[in-house]
């Protein structure tokens, strides 16, 4: 059941409450300011004193002093010829050696066709349709779709709205082409970029991996140039379109004045469960059509024009952990039937992965007020008293918007408490989940998409995206916007952006 979010009209008494309120200040939350500020600003505190001596030395200081040392100089070449060359070349060491921006230029995601929408009723009589599925498993499949999070907006291949279902390579090549190449025709005529200037290309697709390769299709559709370096990443899960725009960011500082094309996509044709293990049941209620495609580029020309700059990525690989390794975990049930197997310790492997991936961000992205505390109350733990509470930093202060990988609505819920999140915080992602369901390495960018329909992004702020996947990995991206963000001119929000937030009841 959904109804649009509304905010009721206040009463006279809640309004005067209110202004009662706002008239008392607050003074923990002024001292909390205070201290981030104070932090935020200390070593520039500390300077000033340094500098006021160094200017009032510096006056100090007979010009004949410096009117000797002139003389000096100009007299004694060789230290002249040494202390230039030494400068040179160290400027030189610095500009070529240093690493080169990577920026965002633009992104696109498919919007797929109207007629391949899937909602609710039509998922459940399909279902029952192809005679898979026992009373057991189809009920189990209609309350998992139920408190999903999922809603009658969401889209299946071709392939799956057919009685009988054909999921065959010929089925699964069609869908792969339709969503790479709608996404790439989008991002080439909003950027305007000649294919021939692409110099990298990237394509993550966890599931489908034909021969010749995703990457060798796109080559061959659109005339890439013979000399690309062209990577093909399979088998990597929902946090692959992390991983391959930062191999992307990788072949960026090696190749100069070039372009980055990364393809994030899942293909769902031939990747469905047609059996009754619930485990294996809870992908086909959650996983549905999408994909997106990025434009990067090294040139500073590009910077004016581009959306944002690449800050970070930290990748994060629980991989040598057994448990983690197989609580997502594809394989055939003892039927012989093929799917992906979802563990009940998926939640807790993510809370691992996800600690660990901020253990290592934080430092990178969190202003020196939290990191202290961070530091003063782990140690404490270890030399005081072990059960003194963790102290969580507030990642609040490091980022302005952030895109969960929507995974589900259990993985949102999650990070909510853990992050300790605004609710306005996880809107892209419970938004996203609801109008296109789990669209695997491509989510975040439709997150990111949703939160520029919206207008909500300024120029300097801060984009924190994450994503977990099979491996078991978690990988962070963090983006900052080079101006105030536009939606791009095909966004997948543009239609109905206006029509969301909407309240999710069970």
């Amino acid at each position: 059941m959904t109804t649009r979010s509304t905010q009721a009209n206040p009463t006279p008494t809640a309004t005067a409450t209110a202004a009662a309120r706002s008239a008392v200040p607050d003074l923990a939350c002024s001292v909390k300011i205070g201290y981030h500020y104070l932090m935020a600003h200390f070593l520039t505190l500390c300077l000033l004193p340094f500098i006021a001596f160094t200017i009032s030395i510096q006056f100090s200081v007979s010009h004949i002093n410096f009117h000797n040392l002139y003389l000096h100089l100009k007299y004694d070449l060789a230290t002249l010829v040494i202390f230039s060359s030494v400068l040179v070349f160290g400027l030189t060491s610095y500009f070529m050696t240093r690493p080169r921006p990577v920026y965002l230029v633009d992104y696109a995601c498919y919007r797929p066709p109207e007629h391949l929408r899937a909602d609710f009723r039509k998922y459940m009589n399909h279902a029952r349709l192809t005679g898979y599925f026992d009373d057991s498993s189809l009920e189990f499949q209609r309350k998992i779709l139920q408190h999903s999070g999922l809603g009658d907006e969401t889209y299946l291949p071709e392939a799956l709205h057919e009685i009988p279902l054909q999921p065959s390579m010929a089925k699964a090549r069609q869908e792969a082409e339709e969503v790479i190449f709608g996404v790439l025709d989008n991002l080439f005529s909003a950027t305007g970029v000649k294919t021939k200037d692409i110099g990298v290309l990237v394509v993550n697709c966890s599931l489908f991996n034909p021969t010749p390769s995703l990457s060798a299709v796109i080559v061959n559709k659109y005339k890439l140039r013979g000399n690309i370096k062209s990577f093909n990443l399979g088998g990597m899960g929902c946090s692959a379109g992390v991983i391959a725009a930062d191999l992307a960011k990788d072949m960026l500082q090696l190749h100069r004045h070039t372009y980055a094309v990364v393809v994030s996509t899942e293909n769902i044709t031939q990747n469905s469960y047609f059996g009754n293990k619930k485990s294996m049941l809870i992908p086909n209620c959650l996983f549905r059509l999408g994909g997106a495609a990025l434009l990067l580029s090294n040139r500073s020309s590009d910077k004016r024009r581009s959306k944002y700059k690449m800050m970070h990525v930290v990748r994060t690989h629980l991989g040598s952990d057994d448990t983690a390794f197989r609580c997502v975990y594809q394989q055939q049930d003892e039927k012989g039937k093929t799917g992906v197997s979802l563990s009940k310790d998926l939640m807790t492997i993510a809370g691992n992965a996800l600690k660990t991936n901020i253990t290592t961000l934080g430092p990178l992205v969190l202003p020196i007020s939290e990191q202290l505390l961070f530091s003063v109350t782990l140690i404490a733990r270890k030399l005081i008293n072990p059960k003194i509470k963790p102290y969580i930093p507030n990642f609040r202060l490091a980022f302005d918007h952030f895109c969960i990988h929507a995974g589900g609505r259990a993985v949102i819920d999650e990070l909510e408490k853990n992050l300790r999140l605004e609710p306005i915080q996880v809107e892209a992602s419970r938004m996203t989940l609801r109008r296109f369901g789990n669209t695997s390495s491509s989510s975040i960018w439709y997150e990111l998409a949703y939160i520029e329909a919206k207008g909500r992004i300024k120029r300097g702020q801060r984009v924190w995206q994450i994503a977990f996947g099979s491996g078991f990995k978690c990988n962070s991206a963090v983006w900052q916007a080079l101006r105030n963000v536009k939606p791009s001119e095909n966004s997948p929000w543009l239609d109905c952006v206006d029509r969301y937030p909407v309240k999710i009841v069970d």
